[in-house]
């Protein structure tokens, strides 16, 4: 395959420093594994007449997209593109990332911690009780999963999930097929799978509808002492009303990766509360040796002329 014109197409960096340096000669040599030629640099080492694609990560300089008229699309290396499917000056395609790294990294934490709620790790691993208390948890067949958004990480989790034995339920906003998955969906569906969550799991991409999903009102649909497992955005809950419902004992625990603000401040009472585990957004990272054959890939579909993979509806924000 050629470059266009023959000539080396560029790749713009809408990045850190340290994320181009971390990325870009991974993403170099999957594209020269694909006989593609290209050059890579942050703005400034490439004229924004002269970018052919961007590539985009949370905290780069660019929020001005209109002077970049021969991209061709914008590559997120983010699952996550919240922070920029709003941004009016975006006319270009934007495309997130869906990796095999980044599914498979959240598959094993999420099903990690929901064993860890189910099996009551806690009690013994940080709490180290001195008295001799035999609590047996219950087989995983006996205890009911929702997991919340049906996407690709959410879906891969509720088969994950439900091969170890759980009662799954998923939830998501419209209807969605997963083998093995009992599927709701729609507002009007929430608080059944709600109902069904002993151990709720949190995957939602951020929209105006999911922002503040779970409310107090919502939180109190739970069964009572259910945990709390959420690696999708920090907005989807309610930091006061989850505070409240672990005071009063609706919820027993809750695992955190994602946060409204992060790094969390210091001064937030989840850092206090005995109930609350904060994870640093480690549930799904995305990894240089993986997320660079995609973004080749899709690439090497543009330059080809085919279709762009995981084109971002922007009316749905996902």
């Amino acid at each position: 395959m050629r470059a266009r014109n023959g000539n080396k197409i560029n790749l713009l960096f809408n990045v850190t420093p340290s994320v181009l340096e971390e990325y870009r000669d991974p993403i170099l040599a999957a594209l020269a594994r694909r006989s593609i030629d290209a050059g890579a640099g942050l703005l400034g080492e490439i004229a924004p007449e002269d970018a052919d694609y961007i590539i985009h990560a949370t905290g780069g300089p660019i929020a001005d997209f209109a002077p970049f008229t021969n991209a061709r699309a914008v590559l997120s290396l983010w699952a996550g593109v919240e922070k920029i499917v709003g941004n009016t000056t975006l006319t270009q395609p934007l495309c997130r990332m869906v990796d095999d790294g980044l599914r498979q990294g959240m598959v094993e934490w999420v099903v990690g911690h929901v064993l860890r709620a189910h099996l009551g790790m806690d009690r013994y691993v940080c709490e180290k009780p001195r008295t001799w208390e035999q609590h047996v948890p219950p087989l995983a067949g006996d205890r009911s999963v929702t997991v919340l958004g049906l996407g690709e990480l959410g879906a891969a989790a509720a088969k994950a999930l439900a091969q170890l034995g759980f009662r799954v339920t998923g939830w998501s906003r419209s209807p969605r097929e997963v083998a093995g998955i009992r599927c709701l969906a729609g507002p009007d569906s929430l608080p059944q799978a709600l109902a069904a969550a002993e151990i709720l799991v949190g995957l939602l991409p951020q929209t105006p509808e999911t922002i503040d999903l779970l409310n107090a009102e919502r939180l109190a649909l739970l069964p009572r002492g259910s945990f709390v497992v959420n690696a999708g955005r920090g907005t989807l809950i309610v930091d006061a009303a989850l505070i409240a419902a672990l005071d009063s004992g609706q919820i027993a625990r809750a695992t955190l990766d994602v946060f409204r603000t992060e790094p969390v401040p210091q001064d937030h009472p989840f850092w206090s509360h005995p109930g609350v585990t904060i994870s640093p957004h480690i549930a799904a990272a995305t990894r240089a040796s993986t997320a660079a054959e995609k973004i080749a890939e899709n690439v090497a579909r543009a330059e080809s002329g085919q279709p762009l993979l995981h084109v971002v509806n922007r009316a749905l924000s996902y």
